[in-house]
């Protein structure tokens, strides 16, 4: 017997709900497991050489502690991967890996967890619930957490709306993009920022474009991290133009993310991102599409 889990790529804050809002892109991590001798890896994809290591691997490593902390023998595993999700740009590559180990987990170790009891323990892995709710449930999520309870509303995002999301050469690790945030920020700071996550969520809601320059307008941490994010100076007064409805890093960068009105403005927002890097740092733009489904799994026969 094999298991074949697919999880979608993310991206989180959305501009102003930091650590709180996330939402699922239609680019993916696939794999298919089959209990084995020893372990093993076939990567394809981006990343490939990361992605098909056997050592400081965050699928196996965390695969391996999962089991081992539940008191089951750890399967080896053969795997066959396809990862569509750049590591270390911020678009959810570290819970779909996560999510995807704890399903192997579950289904290998038989723990019997429910979808809720792996995604809590993604959202404790990952210390933040929004790029692992995207991910496994799909759609536009805000998330919150009680303990190890995680509360999740989904928005499904406007038909028509499209998302660029543009990667500068060098990745970067959301350990050190969190390092430079500070401990205290002052009050007319998080009042913005509550303000513009309250219309961001209702602008997915009501499909309201209008709102999203004002709604991903962002003061806790975007501005913090524009120094190790070459793109987002360049990109950031975008909003508003060419059908470009807001701008924002993905997750905790380097990329940003840039949503689009409808197909019939990516080429002229494509213009004008291009228009704007001139000169500037080299990057790369995918075109892609909101999903309203998450992880998608299921048990092979031989």
């Amino acid at each position: 017997m094999s298991f074949w889990i697919k999880l979608p790529a993310t991206s989180a804050n959305l501009g102003a709900a930091f650590d709180t809002a996330a939402i699922a892109l239609d680019f993916y991590l696939e794999l298919e497991a089959e209990a084995a001798e020893e372990f093993r890896i076939e990567a394809t994809g981006r990343n490939q050489e990361q992605c098909g290591a056997l050592e400081n691997n965050l699928i196996l490593e965390t695969y391996k502690r999962l089991l081992a902390r539940e008191g089951r023998t750890v399967v080896p595993l053969a795997v066959r991967m396809k990862n569509g999700i750049p590591l270390g740009m911020g678009c959810g590559s570290s819970a779909a890996g996560r999510l995807a180990a704890i399903a192997l987990a579950n289904q290998f170790g038989r723990l019997g967890w429910s979808g809720e009891e792996i995604l809590a323990e993604a959202c404790a892995l990952e210390g933040h619930p929004d790029n692992a709710a995207a991910c496994w449930l799909g759609s536009l999520v805000l998330a919150a957490t009680e303990g190890r309870r995680v509360h999740v509303a989904q928005v499904k995002p406007p038909k028509g709306w499209l998302a660029l999301v543009v990667l500068p050469v060098d990745p970067l690790a959301t350990s050190k993009a969190r390092a430079v945030l500070p401990e205290r920020y002052s009050r007319a700071d998080a009042v913005a920022n509550v303000q513009a996550a309250a219309l961001l969520g209702l602008a997915f809601a009501q499909g309201r474009g209008e709102l999203l320059r004002v709604a991903m307008a962002d003061r806790l941490h975007q501005p913090y991290r524009a120094e190790m994010c070459p793109l987002l100076p360049y990109l950031l007064p975008l909003a508003g133009e060419a059908g470009i409805l807001g701008v924002a890093l993905s997750g905790a960068g380097p990329s940003v993310l840039v949503i689009v009105e409808g197909q019939e403005h990516v080429d002229a927002a494509t213009a004008r991102i291009r228009g704007s890097l001139q000169g500037g740092p080299s990057a790369e733009i995918l075109t892609v599409e909101f999903v309203r489904r998450g992880a998608t799994g299921t048990e092979i026969g031989n």
